[in-house]
């Protein structure tokens, strides 16, 4: 395989060094087709000819690329304080070989091949490209890892695929169900969900109305966002996923004040209302985020069939037709949104495939992790609307050694708000805490 030469360059007080190497798109078969990944190592200028252990970043998604280093979170800030932090594009994301609807288009219409192609794009194909990009840095030294959402379930599978490549690991906001079935886990989501509905509403009492009037609006006007797209009302109910993160939490708010202006004929949305809209429910820049929700979940001989959209039915407080006040929903995704998702509609074929699979490998080695011998430092949030507390609490007894800290100061996003998060991982894996 092909190497280009690491690239060097300061920036803001920091060295980063690009690697870009290639890897299987099927570790299985190493001979086939590669992908180019991508990882940028970031040090303290000053402090680059030090022998300072690697720390890397698996972050959340799937489907997000990795912090670039001109908008540093809290974490990084604390990390590089000891660490030299390597920031990797997972595959199919940021400057590693993209998945999405231009890429995928060589497929045709040949959706079992694209959906087999995207197969290769979960945790353990993750886990597999940053072993070797660990040996291309390292060698045979292990390094520790920082896993923050989805990024904390892949270092779960890390710890079962190759745990030998790990020093310590920390994980904030992303202990996954290590057994459960998507439904278990779209279950308990959509019951949080209507919990942090109800805390917003009571915050906001006002947006209750605004949100009515709007879907009221949408669900008889056809109103379309910037793009040129139509803007539906189960479309306009996904904006919930703003309740789960501090960095968000209140946007939703300051979109529904700006929602209405009097128009010709009476109240119409505003441009600014549609734009705001347009950019927190496209998913032009993280189709993976939608095309592996759910697969990231599946296991077990079992399909997951569409779970968010089944499991919906279970919860009628969130039917825009039933008269009520509108509920926001949160992390789910819908199969309506690759027709209705210009980004989306070319993997609808490879979303079915993906949703009807049964023969998943499995993610998590169980005995390996009730004999883990790694430290394990995990930050559960207790309100946390993306993860579930109980299930996470469950994970951690099944992970010899794991390490929990269960907080209520923090949304899902804490370590990136708050430097203490990490500060405290760190404390509790020295024993000081």
């Amino acid at each position: 395989m092909y190497t280009p030469a690491p690239v060097t360059y300061r920036h803001g007080g920091l060295v980063c060094t690009d690697h870009t190497l290639d890897v299987p798109l099927d570790h299985q078969t190493p001979e086939g087709p590669a992908l180019a990944l991508f990882a940028r190592e970031v040090v303290t200028e000053g402090r680059e000819h030090e022998d300072l252990p690697r720390l890397l970043w698996l972050q959340g998604g799937p489907g997000g690329r990795a912090e670039r280093p001109n908008a540093a979170g809290a974490w990084l800030r604390r990390a590089l304080t000891e660490y030299r932090v390597v920031l990797l594009d997972q595959r199919g994301t940021g400057r590693s070989t993209p998945a999405d609807r231009r890429t995928l288009a060589r497929f045709g219409t040949d959706s079992a091949a694209a959906a087999g192609y995207l197969g290769h794009f979960r945790a353990d194909s993750i886990v597999r490209d940053a072993e070797l990009l660990r040996r291309r840095l390292q060698g045979d030294q292990p390094w520790s890892v920082l896993g923050q959402s989805f990024g904390g379930f892949a270092t779960l599978t890390y710890l079962s695929l190759a745990p030998e490549g790990l020093t310590r690991a920390y994980i904030t906001g992303g202990l996954p169900t290590l057994t459960g079935h998507a439904d278990d886990v779209y279950r308990a989501a959509y019951a949080r969900t209507l919990a942090h509905n109800e805390r917003y509403f009571a915050r906001y009492p006002g947006d209750q109305a605004l949100a009515d009037a709007v879907a009221a609006l949408l669900d008889t006007h056809d109103v379309r966002m910037p793009t040129g797209e139509r803007l539906t009302v189960r479309r306009f109910q996904t904006l919930g996923i703003t309740f789960g993160t501090a960095s968000k939490a209140e946007s939703l708010h300051y979109l529904l004040e700006s929602a209405f202006t009097d128009g010709a004929d009476g109240p119409e949305p505003t441009d600014t209302f549609l734009r705001g809209v347009e950019a927190a429910v496209s998913f032009a820049e993280r189709p993976l985020y939608a095309a592996l929700h759910e697969p990231i979940y599946a296991q077990g001989g079992r399909a997951t069939d569409w779970s968010a959209h089944r499991v919906r039915r279970e919860f009628p407080d969130f039917d825009a037709t039933a008269g009520g006040p509108l509920r926001f929903t949160g992390e789910m995704v819908y199969p309506w949104q690759f027709e209705e998702d210009p980004a989306l509609v070319p993997l609808r074929g490879a979303a079915e495939a993906l949703a009807a699979r049964t023969d998943w490998p499995a993610l998590y080695d169980l005995d390996r992790l009730a004999a883990n011998e790694v430290p394990v430092l995990a930050a559960v949030y207790h309100d946390d609307m993306f993860v579930d507390r109980e299930q996470a609490l469950a994970t951690a007894d099944a992970v010899r050694g794991l390490r929990t800290w269960v907080t209520d100061a923090y949304a899902h996003d804490g370590v990136r708000a708050d430097a203490a998060v990490l500060d405290r991982l760190i404390a509790m894996g020295r024993g000081e805490v």
